[in-house]
């Protein structure tokens, strides 16, 4: 077999696996369903490297040890369901900047295909755990509450996902940076979850939660100046990042309080009411979210003055080039 040849008559090499020049989009779709495939997978690491084991239910129908639970890709409890969504939403942020990344031309066809893939291991994952879940759970009408609670928060945590990887697979700056500021502090739970995946919550180091706790400043910081503030519509995706970095930690705070308490199991106006005082109390003054928030806006003005000096160092290259479009 040789191969073809070129209008000089020289031999032209063959082109690379998915980039046939007669079947581009074939490869998009295909990689963009394997870069789904994999995001997913990557979002569920810290909780596939613990095992996979079920969570304790306060409602088992057995008493059992805890290495006894049925296997179960997600963490079904109510003590758990930050988690959960930090490890659905991480997976679609991966899949959605590996697309942004690798696919400049074939974007739209490969956002979709992408879509597809994770949903393909998100949703068997959520089926799987919830059919298990099902089966071991006590009869009764807490139970029922119990279960339709973990699936409603479960379906926004896969919504949650889809959004991230829509926005960070944009080819806008702005809405990239904002699909950042979306899963900014879901990353830094997912990251410390690797952690507490490899040697378990009471090893946990004393250092981890914090530098886990200014991890969302740096990554917004980070996407804030990355996207920059031309066209003067970017100070929106400013002030809604930052928003989200005051907002987001408090909404975790308020979930974990309030779910992780069993004195309050059953009793929703009681739950309810409690859940505003401690998200009110959160996002008061003293909730401490004010030094993250600083810290975000300080990265973000520094990398801005970076980018502005080292583009009057370039030749041909001034302010007006730091944010294109």
């Amino acid at each position: 077999m040789t191969l073809p040849e070129q209008a000089t008559g020289e031999p032209a090499a063959w082109p690379a696996p998915g980039t046939r020049p007669d079947h581009p989009r074939a490869g998009a779709a295909v990689w963009g369903c394997l870069i789904g495939f994999l995001g997913g997978l990557l979002g569920l690491g810290p909780w596939l490297v613990t095992g996979t084991r079920l969570p304790l239910q306060n409602l088992w129908g057995a008493e059992v040890m805890p290495e006894q639970m049925p296997v179960s890709l997600l963490p079904l409890s109510q003590y758990e369901l930050t988690t959960i969504v930090a490890l659905l939403t991480v997976g679609g942020a991966a899949a959605g900047l590996t697309v942004r990344i690798l696919f400049p031309a074939q974007r739209r066809l490969a956002t979709w295909w992408a879509a597809a893939g994770l949903l393909a291991v998100q949703v068997a994952a959520a089926v799987q755990s919830f059919t298990v879940l099902d089966g071991g759970l006590t009869g009764g009408r807490m139970a029922s509450l119990y279960f339709a609670g973990l699936l409603g928060g479960v379906t926004a945590s896969l919504a949650a996902s889809l959004v991230a990887l829509l926005l960070l697979a944009s080819k806008s700056r702005g809405l990239t940076a904002l699909g950042a500021g979306l899963v900014a502090v879901p990353f830094a739970s997912w990251a410390v979850e690797w952690v507490v995946g490899f040697v378990g919550h009471v090893n946990v180091p004393v250092a981890v939660p914090s530098i886990a706790r200014w991890i969302p400043a740096l990554l917004v910081g980070c996407a804030l100046a990355w996207s920059g503030l031309r066209p003067a519509r970017r100070a929106a995706v400013w002030l809604v990042n930052l928003a989200l970095l005051w907002v987001v930690p408090a909404l975790f705070i308020s979930v974990n309080y309030v779910l992780g308490s069993r004195v309050l199991a059953g009793d929703m106006q009681e739950t309810l009411l409690m859940g505003r005082q401690i998200l009110a109390a959160t996002l008061g003054p003293k909730g401490g979210a004010l030094p993250t928030v600083v810290m975000a806006l300080a990265v973000a003005l520094a990398g801005l003055g970076i980018r502005y000096f080292a583009a009057r160092r370039r030749p041909g290259q001034g302010p007006s080039t730091l944010s294109p479009p």
